[in-house]
């Protein structure tokens, strides 16, 4: 079970010694005529009886300690987040309403951290990098891969799909349920990957397994996965075993940097899938990452690279305190980049992108599944964790779908190759790739 990071209290104007049952009267105004302008009926109730807002309230936020009403009144939604953890917040409402005044509250973009110029910018760049750098070597990469997904197999369960598909899901014209939908999502990867039966296909970060598996039983792949959480490994070589697949399905407790890249148990593969794994590998790891999944793929083989991107061209984080929250209690080491730093990498690293696809509203929509179901489980969810862990995940959750639906964050597939340099040795002249260089292939029936 992950243990999650205590925070420290705030105080108002920077006095410490603020009392913990008063507030001032121009915070308290501040928040009363924010209330009024949010698109849901909001009441906050302080200590001592204080309260302000619509009456009969969707959402009702109860701060036991008066000393966080500056973040409310300055829209630090993340210290907030982060209280309601802690116990320093009571929260009434549905997560949807929540979401909805947390955006309201949210003051200007929070994709817009890193708008110095000049020797500002450059500072803060380098000091970005450098932070990156410490943050993702392979002892921390592990610890903080654990964390996130070793809090438990079975809390994750309870509000994923059947299949435990931990990445945005597809759903086309007709599919309304989770399930279709992560299905939909793991056949649209099969095909833009081309998988033909016999090849082999490396899924980085496999997650609990379902790319393996559908990958091997609908398209005939031989398929491998590596991972650094001991609970999905431990889990994906159960199912292995179940279904008789061990003959073409395997999955190693590894870190990308050490798979072997020949051998009979390395590459080069036909294929490489990366789904929702670069978010952890870190900015300044992005173009030894690539490289490193280009020696792995075969001259002319196709890699996917599905996961999520910045809103933003600069930013690693969202502001708001938003980006600290998933920082602390979520996503330790996690760093998003924009798309374009993403196609820079791969190009850099040797690699053609061939198709790029924006998913990012199927994100939110599953991420709304994803928050649905957990709240349909609370009680089993507390039985399987803590109370902290589980109001964390409530407004990851949630906090995440309404993020996405207003362009805070993206999700992106990007389809790339590794050319081979033969001109004319491909259907396509010119193609140096599998890859038809059209659509026609995805949505034959």
């Amino acid at each position: 079970m992950s243990t999650l990071k205590p925070m420290t209290t705030p105080s108002i104007d920077g006095n410490a010694t603020a009392p913990r049952s008063g507030a001032p009267a121009r915070w308290i105004a501040t928040v009363s005529a924010r209330l009024q302008s949010l698109p849901v009926r909001t009441r906050l109730e302080l200590p001592g009886g204080i309260a302000v807002g619509a009456e009969h309230a969707s959402v009702v936020l109860r701060l036991l300690d008066a000393r966080l009403l500056p973040l409310l009144a300055l829209g630090q939604v993340g210290r907030l987040a982060e209280a309601y953890v802690e116990g320093q917040l009571q929260i009434d409402g549905t997560m949807r309403d929540l979401a909805e005044v947390a955006a309201a509250l949210v003051p200007g973009d929070p994709t817009r951290l890193d708008d110095a110029a000049g020797p500002a910018r450059w500072w803060s760049r380098l000091r970005r990098s450098s932070r990156s750098l410490s943050r993702h070597q392979p002892r921390r990469d592990r610890e903080q891969i654990e964390f996130h997904y070793d809090v438990s197999n079975d809390f994750y369960a309870l509000w994923l799909d059947p299949r435990r598909v931990y990445s945005c899901a597809y759903w086309p014209d007709g599919v309304n349920t989770l399930a279709a939908a992560q299905e939909a999502k793991l056949e649209l990867l099969c095909r833009k990957l081309m998988l033909r039966p016999g090849e082999r296909l490396l899924d980085v970060g496999a997650g609990w397994g379902a790319l393996l598996l559908w990958a091997a039983e609908h398209h005939g792949v031989r398929a491998h996965g590596i991972t650094l959480s001991t609970q999905q490994h431990a889990y994906v070589m159960r199912l292995i075993a179940e279904r008789g697949l061990a003959d073409r399905v395997s999955i190693a407790l590894c870190d990308y940097r050490d798979v072997p890249e020949h051998g009979t148990d390395g590459g080069p593969y036909d294929k490489i899938a990366s789904i929702g794994m670069f978010e952890h590998v870190g900015r300044a790891q992005l173009l030894p990452y690539f490289r490193k999944l280009r020696r792995l793929l075969k001259p002319g083989g196709l890699l996917m690279n599905h996961g999520i991107t910045a809103g933003g061209l600069h930013n690693e984080q969202l502001g708001a305190g938003i980006g600290d929250f998933v920082e602390r209690y979520i996503f330790p080491g996690g760093e998003l980049v924009h798309v374009s730093h993403v196609m820079a990498a791969m190009a850099e690293a040797g690699l053609e992108t061939l198709d790029v696809e924006n998913l990012r509203p199927h994100y939110a929509r599953t991420l709304w599944a994803w928050s649905d179901a957990l709240e349909a489980r609370l009680d089993a969810a507390r039985a399987l964790t803590s109370e902290r862990v589980v109001h964390a995940y409530r407004l990851y959750l949630a906090g995440s779908a309404m993020g996405f639906e207003r362009g805070w964050m993206s999700l992106n597939q990007l389809l790339a190759s590794r050319p081979d340099g033969k001109v004319g040795a491909t259907p396509v002249r010119g193609a140096q790739s599998v890859y038809p260089f059209q659509r026609d292939h995805l949505y034959r029936s």
